[in-house]
Parts: structure tokens; C-alpha cells; sequence
């Protein structure tokens, strides 16, 4: 039986119906689909590859070959040429970026379609497409010319495969929070100012780090004409921020930090630069996943930590990474990706068994037209240190 789901823009173009999980994949127990999931790697062998975001649930992510964020699991996409499968417990931009970068043979799987990202929908082509050539009416310089464009635009790598290839055509580039800071280098020894989308946050909190003043940074809103600006912020701008955000890192605030101080002296607050600005600048640190990961887990033995990122990361910090020390959420009720939870270990089993037999779903396949630029910019990202 199939359900209708509501469905992205790219999902839209390539499937009319989200397949309803089947009825015998519902209510088994975890032995079981533990049991039977192992069963189904040792099948197929070398010739599958299963990427686990940070993110995900601990009943998925314990049966990854690979496990990271964003930057670090797109580098493993070509470690595995061996592998016909790479099935993909994240959500739908991810893999989307596996596509892009594997072997031709190689089939990109997201478990469950429905496992998407809201901050990837708040920049639509059409929407930056009009972005751009209002920047040009707006006296900006979208064109490279003597070596140096007015604008170069930068996409966090939170974003669809149609925009990475717009940013990519037009001397742009991809960018993860492990490396926004050296992107956002690369992107200004190539032009004056820098678009950065979607996310507003991880753009004002890295370029703020990097010496870049509030003042010269304005936020691009899609809603309004003009972004909602005048020429002269444009021109006064370094920084022109897509007003777009995560719905689980603004959930975290500065009056949180105030809070846990008082309850506990000594704590020390680690968050993940897609959040406010205020609340990096009340906590003790920020940086990506992986650097939370390292720094928590090189901490002396005894530290009090409190995190601000997605739950199920700061769970696994507490229990199995850093089981020494104290990590709690910033949040006390816990922010959870909603969207990454979609991929359940049922999901999983039906994927694998189903390529036991020879059967492939939801595969991910970016069209042809989008591949080259969208290639582009990811290579720019890797090559980016």
C-alpha cells in the first residue's frame, strides 16, 4: 500500500509516491531487527556502504561503517569504490551530496524520503535567482572581472543539489561548519563580498569570529523586494546573510547559559556555531560537530560540560565518547532533528533486505543538468583545507 507525502521540489521531479513502509517491517522487536539487519551486511558484503550522521539515533548509527558530520562523511564517499550501495542514515541533502561525488555505479539510498531538512527549503532556486539579479540592479558586481568578483556566493553545505550548483556556476563554493572559517577566506580573496546561505547564523558567527564587525554584515530576506535593504547597506556589507535558520540550534538561547551558571559554577558551555549570535558570545566555546566531539572528549577527566546541538550527539558524548565527564543539553527538554529521527532502524532493515533481492528504493539521483556545478562546488569545498 502507498501513502501520498508531501514532498520537496527535487523530490517532486523524480517520484510521483513515497512507498508506505511495509506492513511486516512494523512492530518488530530490536533483537530481532538487530539479528537480521547483521545478517543482511554479511550478504552483501564489501559491495555496501552505510553513512551514519552524528545526528542520528543511537538504533541506527551503531550499524554505520562510517560515522561524522557533513564534511567528514562526504570525504568518505570515495573511500569505498568497491561498494555498489551507499546507503545514507542522514537526511536528503546528504544524500544528495554522496551522488554527486561517487563512482557511476554506485546507487546513493536515503532509508526514508521523508527525512529532509527545513533549513535547505528556505532558499529555493528561483528565490536566489532573483537574489542575484537584484544584486546586480543593486549595483553589485555579480561577474568576475580582473581577477576579483563583487560577490562570491557560498552555500553551507545544509542546502539542495539546485543550489549548490547555481553557487558552483557562478565561482562559488560549498562549505561545512568544519571548514566555514577557511571558505569564507578563500570566498574574500576572490571577491569583495560574500552571499552566504542559507544559514544566517553559522555566516554571522564565523565571519564575526574572523574580525568582520555586526555593522558590516545585513540579512538577505527572499520575502521582501530587494531583500529587504537599500543599496547602501549592500554596498556598506561584507557579509550578506540568506535569512534562514536551523529549527534545532535556535532553540537554544543566552538566558539557557545564565541559567545553568547559576545552577552549576564551573560549567563550561560548548555550542555549535548555527546558533544565535548572543548565545556563542555567552558561551565558552562554539565550533562543528567534530570539534565539539574532540574538544568534550580531550577535557580532563571530571569536567562539567553543557552542549548546544542536537540530543542524540550530546547522549552519545555523555554515555559512550566522554563517559568520564559530565555532559548535559543546553536545552534541558533536549533538541531533537526531527527530520534525521524519520530514519528508523525499521527503514534500515527494509532497505538491506530488499537489496539482498536485488531491489533498490529511494534511490537519490541528482539530475544530470544539476551534477557538473553542483560537482564543482563540492570539489572547491574538499579542496579547501
Amino acid at each position: 500500500m502507498s501513502a501520498i507525502i508531501p514532498l520537496n521540489e527535487f523530490e517532486k521531479a523524480h517520484i510521483s509516491e513515497r512507498q508506505a513502509l511495509p506492513e511486516q517491517y512494523l512492530g518488530l522487536s530490536d533483537a530481532e531487527m538487530d539479528t537480521r539487519i547483521m545478517a543482511a551486511r554479511k550478504t552483501l558484503g564489501d559491495r555496501l556502504m552505510i553513512l551514519g550522521h552524528h545526528y542520528q539515533r543511537d538504533e541506527v548509527i551503531r550499524f554505520a561503517d562510517h560515522v561524522g558530520d557533513s564534511f567528514k562523511l562526504a570525504r568518505q564517499v570515495a573511500s569505498r569504490p568497491e561498494a555498489d550501495y551507499i546507503v545514507f542514515c542522514g537526511v536528503h541533502f546528504m544524500a544528495e551530496s554522496a551522488d554527486v561525488l561517487a563512482s557511476p555505479h554506485q546507487q546513493v539510498i536515503l532509508p526514508d524520503l521523508a527525512a529532509g531538512c527545513s533549513m535547505a527549503d528556505m532558499v529555493a532556486p528561483d528565490q536566489l535567482e532573483m537574489c542575484w539579479e537584484e544584486l546586480t540592479q543593486m549595483g553589485v558586481t555579480t561577474r568576475q572581472s580582473s581577477g576579483q568578483a563583487g560577490v562570491v556566493p557560498v552555500t553551507y553545505i545544509n542546502s539542495t543539489a539546485s543550489i549548490k550548483a547555481f553557487v558552483g556556476e557562478r565561482g562559488g563554493t560549498v562549505c561545512t561548519s568544519s571548514n566555514a572559517a577557511a571558505t569564507l577566506k578563500w570566498a574574500f580573496a576572490r571577491g569583495k563580498k560574500v552571499l552566504f546561505l542559507p544559514d544566517q547564523h553559522l555566516g554571522r558567527n564565523t565571519a564575526y569570529k574572523m574580525g568582520i564587525p555586526l555593522d558590516e554584515m545585513v540579512v538577505w530576506d527572499p520575502n521582501e523586494i530587494f531583500g529587504g535593504l537599500d543599496p547602501g547597506q549592500v554596498a556598506h556589507a561584507k557579509m550578506i546573510l540568506w535569512k534562514g535558520h536551523c529549527s534545532v540550534h535556535i532553540r537554544f538561547s543566552a538566558k539557557q547559559i545564565e541559567n545553568l551558571r547559576k545552577q552549576q559554577p564551573g560549567i563550561r558551555v560548548i555550542v555549535h556555531p548555527e546558533v544565535p549570535w548572543d548565545v556563542v558570545q555567552a558561551a565558552d566555546d562554539s565550533g562543528s560537530t567534530e570539534y565539539i566531539i574532540q574538544t568534550v572528549k580531550e577535557s580532563p577527566v571530571g569536567s562539567v560540560w553543557a552542549v548546544g546541538t542536537e540530543v542524540h550527539l550530546v547522549n552519545r558524548l555523555a554515555h559512550q565518547v566522554a563517559p568520564e565527564r559530565t555532559v548535559v543539553s543546553l536545552d534541558q527538554f533536549g533538541c531533537l532533528c526531527s527530520t534525521m529521527f524519520r530514519v528508523s532502524p525499521n527503514h534500515l532493515l527494509w532497505i538491506l533486505e530488499e537489496l539482498v533481492e536485488g531491489r533498490v528504493h529511494n534511490r537519490i539521483v541528482v539530475p544530470e543538468e544539476q551534477k557538473h556545478w553542483t560537482k564543482v562546488a563540492l570539489d572547491r569545498m574538499l579542496s579547501i583545507s
